[in-house]
């Protein structure tokens, strides 16, 4: 097969449909997988949770000025508009989440009707981009492909049940970007030796304030036979970067404050899951017995309940994580998404060098950077 068109767009997910509903001019939609949308359909429980009541370039990392340009042209409010004029039910949860009210294949459903079936490539390789004269040339599994504009929305690592692959680092690299080291992110920490105590623990989960750096996240946190997880958690990770992690198990209130009764065990008093109570005094050495017997170097133990630390073995990988931190630097891109050393090459969704917090923001994202670019496409000559 070989095929001519202005737009080459290799992903068909969140980004890749998205540029690929608004573009006026003639373009190829290019993915790997058998249908459209594959990490649309599965996140969120089969829900998708597409943005967020509150967006900001504080719920990323990193922190980059170029994501607020971005979403002064296509915030929260304008992809909430665009989905409901294409007849999308959208339903606001707690959190300020906005999930699709029919689900996510509804939302997979509704881009496949401003998608040209005719401009849609599916199970298809990609091997190689170069660029010849003022022509981009792909080679494929299905054969030669060539644009003048080529719009790179292939994701990053995560969600490798689906595929997931490097073909859009590696081809950024090609053309002489940097790319960030990919990590995974929105994931699960691994523990080591001395916190073996927590797998034990599996299954309960508590209401914490996690600290990791000067980050402060509030959320729950869920022991795993693995180590840790839980919403918490999982926004911790986005902000980890290796040493330690604080968490307070009261959230401020001190464990003193809750012991009243001097003739009732410690368990018994404490506002948590008994069972890991019982397991943290025994980590701490010390016995759950009447508050009034304990030591006075015992109850100034105690205040381990307000700040844990500990330093995590690692995260559960990229099989587990919902999104990839790092990728392509935003700093060598224009505010179009578009690459300051190669005319045409744009851009968009988690192959960029963002990652957002849980709660719609990275589909925010992956929606908003593949509007500026099909935008700027458009108005190309």
């Amino acid at each position: 097969m070989k095929r001519e068109s202005e737009v080459l767009i290799l992903g068909a997910g969140a980004s890749g449909l998205m540029a690929a509903s608004i573009l006026k001019k003639n373009y190829i939609l290019i993915d790997h997988n058998s249908s459209v949308g594959a990490k649309i359909s599965i996140s969120g429980g089969g829900r998708c949770n597409v943005t967020n009541r509150y967006v900001g370039i504080d719920n990323y990392v990193p922190r980059d000025e170029k994501i607020r340009k971005v979403f002064d042209r296509f915030d929260n409010k304008k992809l909430l508009k665009w989905l409901r004029s294409k007849g999308m039910a959208l339903k606001l949860e707690k959190e300020g989440r906005y999930f699709c009210a029919d689900g996510a294949k509804e939302l997979v459903k509704t881009f496949r009707k401003c998608v040209n079936p005719s401009s849609l490539v599916l199970n298809c390789e990609i091997h190689s981009l170069r660029k010849r004269n003022d022509l981009f040339v792909m080679e494929s599994s299905k054969g030669k492909f060539s644009a003048r504009y080529v719009l790179v929305a292939t994701g990053g690592l995560s969600y490798k049940k689906i595929g997931a692959s490097s073909i859009g680092f590696d081809i950024a690299r090609k053309f002489g970007h940097t790319v960030i080291t990919p990590k995974p992110a929105l994931v699960g920490f691994t523990v080591q030796k001395p916190q073996f105590w927590f797998k034990d623990l599996s299954g309960i989960s508590i209401d914490v304030e996690i600290k990791v750096g000067e980050k402060r996240i509030d959320g729950n946190m869920l022991f795993t036979h693995r180590g840790v997880s839980g919403p918490a958690i999982l926004n911790a990770s986005l902000y980890w970067n290796g040493g330690y992690v604080e968490a307070d198990f009261l959230k401020g209130k001190s464990a003193v404050s809750f012991l009243k009764n001097p003739k009732r065990a410690i368990s018994t008093q404490l506002p948590l899951p008994k069972r890991f109570v019982k397991a943290f005094l025994d980590h701490l050495n010390i016995d759950d017995i009447a508050v009034g017997r304990l030591k006075k170097s015992e109850i100034e133990a105690l205040r381990a309940f307000n700040g844990y630390r500990f330093a995590p073995a690692g995260t559960f990988g990229f099989e587990r994580a919902e999104v990839t931190k790092g990728g392509v630097d935003l700093g060598e891109l224009d505010e179009n998404m578009m690459s300051l050393a190669v005319n045409g090459l744009y851009f968009a969704g988690e192959v960029l060098n963002v990652a957002g917090e849980l709660g719609g923001y990275n589909f925010q994202w992956a929606f908003s950077s593949a509007y500026v670019a099909a935008e700027s496409i458009n108005g190309s000559s």
